[in-house]
């Protein structure tokens, strides 16, 4: 088994509001998967109940879910945890998977920081200001273009073991306005303990929260990911607060998402990549196509991406117009194999992100 050092997919169903119905056919001549259908029941657990997290229920969506917190003190206490100096002391997140999920774990514990070397030069300016072209190809560089991209991805801060932790993510369009997607290992240690203190920044920007901090009120990851931190599966959906009384979606947006597209597709990484050469005070972007996994370890997809840790959970967007920032999410940053460090891979969203979503959508 190859080792690789975790931090996106394709799809021709764009996703709205759940409400919204989704006609047509994919590519494969498949019928397209009804995100109408009545969800079924989902075994919520708590903390406190000691229910299970995992439906195990015949026929139930495979979806793992946990309450972080009960009440309005509880979201405020977190809200009052991040303060700027843990937000800058936090580490990037760089978990190692399959067979060196182990040392993920335990680094946490003792609060090791993940490096992946640096490779070669980054532009510090090649967004695409004024409207201009976005590159078709870039392994990594700092968006500077603005737009919706620019307000919907932001950071994730959390405590794992201890250890304070930095990730990326992006807010969603969905029927409750309040969901953020990011990958599974920002929001659960595989099959170890859900996240501590996670809070969403969108639009984060060297050290501003223009748009205001949301903390967790429900979290969900996909069941595989959950009880043996499968990377195929390696996805996680956050409903977060109102803050201010406003609901995320409302304040900053939501980018679409999609499930089951072809495969190969051209697509936009983003995220904020913290470790050399990076600072994760920026936001930052790859663009390419994809390909399949080569170790076939995975079901996940690759591009050229030079993003270090931080920029796990970042969205990869299909379809990206450059002068309004918008696109549609088909996977998020992953894992890179410890042998090839200059590409990304990240889980295809298929019939287990869609159950995700739409479970995580209606929280």
């Amino acid at each position: 088994m190859t080792p690789s050092l975790p931090l996106l997919a394709a799809v021709s169903l764009v996703v709205g509001l759940l409400s919204a119905p989704v006609t047509g056919a994919t590519a494969t001549g498949r019928p397209p998967l009804d995100l109408t259908a009545p969800a079924r029941a989902i075994t919520a657990g708590s903390p406190a109940s000691g229910a299970p997290d995992v439906a195990e229920r015949s026929g139930a969506p495979d979806v793992a879910e946990h309450v972080p917190v009960h009440t309005a003190a509880e979201r405020e206490r977190v809200l009052g945890y991040w303060t700027p100096r843990r937000m800058a002391a936090a580490l990037p997140l760089d978990p190692l998977a399959k067979v060196t999920g182990a040392l993920r774990r335990l680094s946490a514990r003792a609060g090791a920081r993940l490096v992946v070397p640096a490779r070669g030069p980054h532009s510090p300016s090649s967004g695409a200001p004024g409207g201009l072209a976005l590159p078709s190809r870039t392994a990594g560089a700092r968006w500077t273009g603005g737009g919706m991209v620019g307000r919907t991805t932001g950071r994730v801060f959390l405590t794992i073991g201890g250890s304070d932790f930095v990730c990326s993510a992006s807010s969603v369009r969905s029927a409750n306005r309040d969901l953020v997607v990011t990958a599974g290992h920002c929001v659960k240690d595989g099959a170890g303990a859900w996240a501590d203190n996670w809070t969403f920044v969108p639009g984060y920007a060297q050290g501003r929260r223009p748009y205001g901090q949301y903390t967790a009120r429900r979290m969900f990851v996909a069941g595989p990911w959950s009880r043996k931190g499968d990377d195929s599966h390696d996805i996680g959906m956050v409903a977060v607060g109102t803050s201010g009384g406003r609901h995320l979606g409302d304040v900053v947006g939501g980018q679409n998402i999609a499930f089951g597209t072809p495969r190969g597709r051209s697509t936009s990484g983003f995220g904020f990549p913290a470790d050399t050469p990076y600072d994760g005070e920026h936001l930052v972007y790859c663009a390419g196509p994809l390909r399949d996994d080569p170790n076939g370890q995975t079901t996940g997809q690759g591009m050229r991406c030079d993003m270090t840790a931080g920029s796990s959970g970042g969205p990869w967007l299909a379809g990206f117009d450059a002068s309004t920032g918008r696109g549609t999410i088909v996977s998020v940053s992953s894992f890179k194999y410890s042998d090839d460090r200059r590409t990304m891979y990240g889980p295809y969203f298929g019939g287990s992100a869609r159950d995700l979503y739409v479970a995580a959508g209606r929280a």
